[in-house]
């Protein structure tokens, strides 16, 4: 994210090649509202510290109740790596790296589903924001439904992973078995309510979903891993992140230790009998431990 300039803002409006309109669709209480707060003050549209939050309902019956009613915009200003527009886009479609991001924040209780598909009808995407502990509820599958109808790709947000580690304590091996069947069912469902159009299922390696705290104003994708291990070891490229994004993904392996910083920890190979004990994912391995062991230590000095 770049910081906010409103004669930036401006000045892009007039390239309309890298305008996008991304409506943010959730369930209620999964944090669509919080997350979307996030993104305002890592924009720097507001500060931190002005208090309160909830910047996108403005109308005072929201503040007072708590809940999103009317669809709201607000635009923010993106810069992207170009090797990721090559990826995604064609060349012809976009023009130079920084983009205007139309951010939409629509209601999520059932009442005000006409809201969301007034939204959903001026967008180019839908970020679809899932509490990773309760999972898909029924709003999610209502939202995604409209999602659907109005042809508009959608992209999975695992959110409230503070709530996992922090507050119910999970393992770290249920951790990741439990956000691995929250991703499995997010494309489950796309399967069956994308029945108009072909829909492709979502990959974590792929930079297509992504896991936050939005109420902490962290997250991360598999490729921000990637990227910090290949910076690690001294290399980089955009194909390597891809490569290595695969194997943070992958299933269960063996290694020859089982601590990622170990410089004993250079063979992988497949399962057996033999090597049971050190059985992990790598998403456990060198995502989620590295999570957690932040966690201690932040607890240890008091700040969490």
């Amino acid at each position: 994210m770049v910081d906010f300039h409103i004669n930036k803002v401006h000045g892009m409006m007039t390239n309309q090649k890298n305008i996008r309109n991304i409506s943010v669709i959730a369930h209620v209480d999964h944090g669509k509202s919080t997350l979307t707060d996030t993104l305002v003050i890592k924009a720097k549209i507001v500060s931190k510290d002005s208090g309160g939050g909830r910047y996108m309902d403005t109308r005072k019956d929201e503040q007072q109740r708590g809940i999103t009613i009317k669809s709201t915009a607000i635009s923010l200003h993106c810069k992207l790596d170009q090797d990721l527009i090559h990826a995604y886009t064609k060349p012809e479609d976009t023009q130079g790296t920084e983009f205007l991001i139309n951010l939409i924040d629509s209601p999520g209780h059932v009442d005000f589903s006409s809201e969301v598909t007034a939204a959903l009808r001026v967008t180019d995407g839908a970020l679809v924001v899932v509490d990773c502990v309760e999972g898909i509820c029924v709003q999610t599958e209502t939202v995604l439904s409209q999602a659907m109808e109005e042809r508009i790709m959608s992209t999975l947000v695992m959110n409230k992973l503070d709530r996992a580690i922090l507050e119910l304590k999970f393992p770290q091996g249920k951790l990741g078995e439990t956000l691995r069947r929250r991703c499995e069912g997010f494309n489950a469902k796309l399967s069956q309510l994308g029945h108009s159009f072909k829909v492709e299922s979502l990959q974590p390696e792929k930079n297509e979903i992504s896991f936050c705290s939005g109420l902490q104003g962290w997250g991360f994708t598999l490729r921000t891993f990637a990227r910090f291990y290949l910076e690690k070891f001294g290399l980089s490229g955009y194909e390597g992140e891809v490569r290595l994004s695969k194997f943070l993904w992958s299933i269960k392996v063996s290694c020859t230790s089982d601590d990622p910083f170990d410089p004993q920890m250079k063979h992988v190979t497949k399962p057996t009998q033999k090597n049971l004990l050190l059985l992990f994912t790598f998403l456990i391995q060198f995502i989620k431990s590295g999570i957690c062991v932040l966690k201690v230590k932040l607890k240890k000095s008091k700040l969490i």
